[in-house]
């Protein structure tokens, strides 16, 4: 846009959302410590401590359902980056393709609707529109709870766990 002139560089650089370029900033190097000291093994292997089967279908659901409950509270980018390598590792250990698991996560990371401090949309209308923090509960949560059904029984299909 600036090559074209649409924008000057002083507008460009304006429009850089610089807490979203720190915070990826401070969180990468907390994904890769994550995978590098064994980490995400070891929560790994905690997540999938209960499944003796180790069903990829399970622990897509329980990946989706700990991405979608952390996004509410913490923003969507620090929850895909700090949950992927442990993705990657749940994957391994199972011996399936991550795919199916970095779609979900990635997916679930963008529902934020159960809080109005999930995203920064939801924090603009909080206070203009009167709303309450039980509003967004009492409307999120069964939208995520049917999300999270269908992202189960969906992702597979799209993204099969086969690997390549």
């Amino acid at each position: 846009m600036v090559v074209m002139r649409c924008l000057t560089t002083e507008e460009a650089v304006q429009a850089i959302n610089w807490k979203v370029i720190f915070l990826l900033a401070g969180i990468l190097p907390l994904g890769i410590a994550l995978e590098k000291t064994g980490a995400a093994k070891q929560l790994a292997g905690f997540l999938l401590g209960g499944f003796e089967n180790g069903s990829p279908t399970i622990a897509l659901a329980g990946l989706f359902f700990l991405s979608m409950m952390l996004t509410n509270v913490m923003s969507n980018q620090a929850t895909a980056i700090i949950l992927a390598p442990i993705a990657i590792q749940i994957a391994q250990s199972l011996s399936v393709s991550p795919k199916p698991l970095l779609m979900a996560l990635s997916f679930a990371a963008s529902l934020s609707f159960m809080t109005p401090i999930g995203y920064q949309t939801n924090t603009m209308i909080y206070s203009v529109g009167e709303y309450r923090f039980t509003d967004f509960t009492r409307v999120g949560t069964p939208l995520n709870l049917i999300l999270w059904l269908l992202a189960t029984l969906l992702i597979p299909i799209f993204w099969p766990f086969a690997t390549a």
